[in-house]
């Protein structure tokens, strides 16, 4: 079994594999840089998974490839597998890109004689690992969906064309970025005139079950502030696939730069994002106000 790429979601599920028994290989752009392989090394066989030096060796002999690359890269990797790539071969491709650009990735793998999966990751894959819930597309998905199950993934079969899956989480995406950016901007603001409370009794009160004066706020902010570049480099993917079918994205554009705003904010000064602390929005919204000087974004 072969994962294409070791960021947070590959290495995740190349460790969940590996402890499966399994002989879990991987390759990540990272490694041919003399500053980045001892440390991608390391954490690979830490877990048990056996990093290899080009995406040709990680291909060899696997039965399956998990392509979980960053959206800019998807395609590359997709037409770069295919040389390498032979019948008998998955490849799986659960990144989060456009329905054509998952169409286009099919067209180069599937010319190699491989069989090619599309996979839409439904939610964040760190909580529930393995399990995280994933829809599948593809001729050949209702043949993969029982094997992935079997190793404990939570697949279901959505489509036999390529596309509808990624449509499918494209389209949730306007909303659930949406909303995490719509909170930022809107808090920030109401921070900065002191007036947040008053806010967040008023969505309360227009929405009760969401739950605004509890931990919603919280959890939202920490989603951009922890995964905001990936998640804006995921709108810019689904800007392009509303470009597709000629509609103007004008929200997903707007969404992708609040997103990616706030992470370029805490790089520029300094702020990290700390998952072993307790995460406070209004802690970091004072943080960024103090770097600002007291100006507002």
């Amino acid at each position: 079994m072969a994962v294409i790429g070791f960021g947070e979601a590959g290495s995740i599920l190349a460790e969940d594999l590996a402890r499966l028994g399994l002989d879990v290989a991987t390759y990540d752009i990272l490694i041919d840089s003399h500053d980045t392989r001892p440390a991608l090394i390391a954490r690979a066989r830490a877990v048990r998974v056996r990093p290899e030096d080009s995406l040709r060796q990680a291909l060899d002999g696997a039965q399956l490839a998990i392509s979980a690359v960053t959206a800019s890269s998807s395609a590359a990797v997709a037409h770069d597998a295919a040389q390498s790539l032979r019948a008998g071969q998955w490849y799986f491709d659960v990144n989060s890109v456009s329905p054509a650009t998952k169409r286009g990735n099919a067209q180069a793998v599937e010319a190699s004689g491989a069989d090619f999966v599309e996979a839409a990751v439904m939610a964040a894959v760190p909580p529930q690992r393995l399990a995280v819930p994933m829809l599948l597309g593809g001729r050949s998905a209702p043949t993969l969906e029982p094997l992935l199950r079997a190793l404990g993934m939570n697949v279901n079969t959505v489509a036999v064309e390529i596309g509808t899956a990624s449509a499918i989480k494209m389209c949730r995406s306007i909303l659930i970025k949406g909303l995490e950016a719509l909170t930022v901007e809107c808090l920030l603001a109401a921070r900065t005139f002191d007036a947040e409370d008053e806010v967040l009794a008023s969505l309360d009160r227009s929405f009760p079950q969401m739950g605004w004066t509890g931990k919603l706020p919280d959890y939202l902010w920490s989603r951009v502030a922890e995964h905001g570049r990936r998640r804006a480099a995921e709108m810019r993917e689904v800007a392009q696939t509303l470009r597709d079918i000629g509609m103007e994205p004008v929200m997903a554009s707007a969404i992708a730069e609040r997103q990616q705003w706030l992470v370029d904010q805490l790089a520029a000064k300094g702020l990290g994002f700390d998952r072993d602390q307790l995460f406070s929005w209004r802690a970091l919204a004072d943080k960024l106000e103090e770097h600002n000087e007291g100006r507002r974004p």
